[in-house]
Formats: structure tokens, sequence, C-alpha cells
């Protein structure tokens, strides 16, 4: 995760933008939520699951500034049924645990409903992060829910899935007006304003 962080820094522009910023902090919300998966009981995975809640918001976050406001992609019910689906198959093997994995599950929905919206290299790894994290749910809590290497399977997609938003945050971050503009005319990603002209 370091070197994906350092990876991802590397191919903006510019450091000093808000997507910088909101990848970095998705990025390294991540790595604190691995760590904190790697601890026993209920509370290492409740701290992870924090983390990897706060990281998924700084992915919204940072969609939201390559993406203009617009209507919901048409395909956005997919993820709706997706989250009642994943909900109901782990409602009665989570218990108290229920209420946090739904609402993580939203965001983590949310996430790939807004990656739709933005190049195929940021929806696809959007995509696998959805496929990992949702093996991840039936692995930790479905029993008998097993395969052969299952978690490598769920770290490979994982990797895989946050490399491809880097890469595509990184390809958009560089296009002429890959992101919208703050109320002043300038770029968020840190570049001049755009003039009459450009």
């Amino acid at each position: 995760m370091v070197a994906l962080l350092l990876g991802f820094l590397s191919s903006l522009p510019s450091l000093r933008s808000r997507v910088a910023l909101c990848g970095a902090l998705a990025i390294t919300f991540s790595w604190l939520g691995d760590l904190s998966l790697a601890s026993p009981g209920d509370l290492g995975f409740l701290v992870g699951l924090g983390f990897f809640f706060c990281a998924h918001l700084s992915y919204l976050w940072l969609l939201s500034r390559l993406v203009p406001v617009r209507r919901p992609s048409r395909w956005a019910w997919m993820f709706v049924a997706w989250w009642a689906g994943f909900v109901f198959v782990l409602a009665a093997h989570t218990g108290p645990l229920l209420a946090p994995v739904a609402v993580y599950g939203a965001v983590l929905g949310a996430v790939a409903a807004a990656a739709l919206g933005c190049n195929a290299w940021i929806a696809s790894g959007a995509l696998i992060f959805l496929a990992s994290d949702s093996l991840l749910g039936l692995h930790m809590f479905l029993p008998d829910f097993d395969f052969w290497q299952v978690d490598f399977t769920i770290m490979l997609c994982y990797i895989v899935g946050q490399g491809l938003i880097a890469w595509g945050v990184g390809k958009a971050a560089r296009l002429p007006r890959a992101v919208p503009l703050e109320a002043d005319g300038a770029r968020i990603d840190g570049s001049a304003p755009i003039s009459a002209d450009d």
C-alpha cells in the first residue's frame, strides 16, 4: 500500500490538489484497515471496517472531483440489488455486526456506482474492489464458504482494484479539463485558472 501511495502521488501533475489529498487519504485509510483486520476479535474487525469506511468516503470525494455532478447512472440499480442481496445473505450470520456491515456495504456500492461515470480504469478498479470486499465478507461470515486460495484471491482483487483506481485517477488528472473548476476558476488539480481562450 505504501508503494501504491507513492506511485499514485508520482502520477499526478501536482501534489497540492484535492485529488492528491483525497487519493492519499483513501489509500492510507485502506492500509490502516489492513493493519487493523490483522488483529483478532470483533474489535479489530470493527476498527478495520471503520478505516475502510473512511477510505471509501475518500474515494467518493475523489470521484466527485473528477466527475461533474449529474444524474445517477442507469446502472446504479445493479448496486442497490447487490447491496440488498449481500445484506440478505449475511444477515443470519453477522449478529450484532449486521448494522456496520450494511452501512459499509452501502458506501462500497456507492463508490462502484460513482466509478461508472469515470474512465474505464477507475470503473474496472472499483468493480474489482467491490468483488474483493464481497468475497471477504462471505469468507468471514458464511459457514463453509471457502475455495482454493481464497485469501490470495481476495488480496489480489484488493490490490489490483485499488491499483487500477489509482492509475485511472492519475490519467484523468493529467487530461485537460479532467476535473471541475473551483469557484474562482482555478483547476482543482493545482494548475493555473482557465482563461477565456482555454
